[in-house]
């Protein structure tokens, strides 16, 4: 199985520093292209670790805090 470079909590740690965070910010900070941020974001998102917002025509990602 494929192995992340980027730990899931590297990219919570993104989205907060960003939040609300688009994509590509998130991709910038971890140096990752864009696609693998997003695949990885809507992962975390599955996982109940991070919601997503439209925000116009941006899509925004935020932490799902307790």
């Amino acid at each position: 199985r494929y192995k992340h470079e980027q730990s899931d909590e590297e990219f919570v740690r993104a989205v907060v520093a960003h939040e609300p965070a688009g994509t590509s910010e998130v991709a910038d900070e971890l140096g990752i292209a864009r696609q693998g941020a997003d695949y990885r974001l809507r992962r975390l998102e599955e996982e109940g670790r991070v919601s997503k917002k439209k925000v116009g025509n941006s899509l925004v990602w935020l932490v799902e805090r307790e």
